[in-house]
């Protein structure tokens, strides 16, 4: 919860990715709370009253794991809306002249995105593929697994295009942008 606040407000892409390890982290316990608690919050340095808040928090998560049906897979409904809006604003990025670092940024990493989507889901917009793949590189990483040159490569790429997508919504968020004639 408290790591989770402190991205929210610094980037949402790290954001997203936290919640999606938290979730994966929930599923690894059987989404039992009582486990969660034992074996995870209260491995961290916290004073009783935020390992209890911290409890709730993941309590929450599971209640609504549970009544989504995410249980075994998926993403928390909160999760799927941040996506979408974070695709709602990449598109207007690309519709407006006013980004056009934004958009040659965009057109750099579309051909990793079109790979990506060819050996994924289809279903899901390019963000979000975006996100699959830096996510599944962390888990690589993670399990000290090796990751080829050229995965490498368009992780760096792609974490610079979703890093400037972060930041634009960040930006919208607490100043607002403006976009200008939508093209």
């Amino acid at each position: 919860m408290y790591i989770a606040k402190k991205l929210k407000e610094k980037s949402i892409a790290e954001y997203l990715l936290y919640m999606w390890q938290m979730e994966d982290l929930i599923r690894a316990y059987g989404c039992s709370l009582p486990r969660i608690r034992k074996e995870y919050i209260d491995k961290f340095d916290y004073t009783p009253e935020q390992k209890d808040e911290e409890a709730d928090w993941f309590g929450n998560l599971i209640r609504m794991m549970n009544e989504e049906g995410c249980r075994e897979k998926g993403h928390l409904q909160i999760n799927q809306v941040i996506i979408g809006d974070l695709f709602d604003l990449h598109c207007q990025l690309l519709d407006s002249n006013k980004f056009p670092f934004y958009n040659a940024e965009y057109y750099k990493v579309l051909p990793f995105i079109v790979e990506l989507r060819q050996k994924g889901d289809k279903n899901v917009n390019e963000i979000e593929t975006c996100l699959d793949a830096l996510y599944g590189v962390m888990m690589l990483r993670l399990q000290q697994k090796e990751v080829s040159p050229e995965t490498d490569h368009a992780i760096k790429e792609i974490s610079t295009f979703i890093g400037m997508l972060s930041d634009y919504y960040i930006k919208d968020r607490t100043e607002g942008i403006d976009f200008g004639e939508q093209g």
